[in-house]
């Protein structure tokens, strides 16, 4: 497939133009030589445009490095420091950089939060939490109640990880509002929402007595590991369904 024809793909079921509040760029922010006729056969995927992914990716002999967290935000950056490096390193190697920020939270099934309450288990998940006026969460009841503990464990199945967890709320938990990364300042749309837990990426000092004051429990899995959802579960998408050779480059900040 060619960029174009890749951008053609995300931006179907990614739908960008619904989100024109983000302050993400969000679709091809850097273009390769020939975006309408070289073709890519192998697309890296990633939650961060850092040096080491676009590195890792021009490694792996990918074309195309997918994102999360691209590297334009907002007003247009100079191209120095980082930036340039970055930049830099992407047009050395070819390599075209396609950005998905809240497009990727939000979306379903593909998305980080109803990602997420799949991986629960949740099968009445709707959409929750708002962000600038857009809508980016999920929320549902799980199949059956679970302990604090439990759904931890089911949240975050590959093995040890920095979590803060915060068992404020009842001993078995059974509604579940979701927000992925660094999304502390929501569990007050959660608690409004009637959760019993609520499950993000970072959680802050000012939210602790919020918490227990509630009686919510309060499950921070950090903002990088929250957000490696989305990405897998495109991935998986594009491999299944365009037969594109894929491979995502874990690169965790432990944050």
């Amino acid at each position: 497939m060619t960029l174009n024809e890749l951008n053609d793909y995300f931006d179907a079921f990614l739908k960008n133009g619904d989100y024109s509040l983000d302050i993400s760029k969000n679709g091809v922010q850097v273009q390769n030589s020939a975006p309408d006729k070289k073709q890519i056969t192998k697309v890296a995927f990633a939650v961060d445009a850092c040096l080491s992914t676009i590195e890792r990716a021009a490694k792996a002999g990918a074309g195309l490095l997918f994102v999360h967290h691209g590297i334009f935000w907002g007003d247009c950056s100079t191209i120095t420091g980082s930036h340039y490096k970055r930049i830099a390193s992407l047009i050395k190697n070819d390599i075209a950089l396609y950005a998905s920020h809240i497009p990727l939270d939000a979306n379903n099934p593909y998305g980080n939060n109803f990602g997420m309450a799949a991986r629960l288990g949740i099968k009445d998940a709707v959409p929750f939490g708002t962000w600038r006026g857009m809508t980016l969460g999920a929320i549902g009841t799980l199949p059956s109640p679970l302990s604090a503990d439990a759904l931890v464990s089911k949240a975050f199945p590959e093995g040890a990880r920095s979590l803060h967890v915060l068992p404020f709320g009842k001993s078995e938990i059974s509604r579940v509002a979701i927000i992925s990364g660094g999304a502390g300042d929501d569990i007050d749309q959660a608690i409004e929402a009637g959760a019993d837990a609520f499950i993000t990426g970072e959680i802050g000092h000012e939210q602790f007595h919020v918490a227990e004051e509630n009686g919510i429990t309060v499950i921070a899995g950090g903002h990088y590991e929250t957000e490696t959802v989305g990405v897998n579960l495109v991935k998986a998408k594009l491999e299944e369904e365009k037969g594109v050779e894929c491979v995502f480059l874990d690169v965790p900040t432990g944050l």
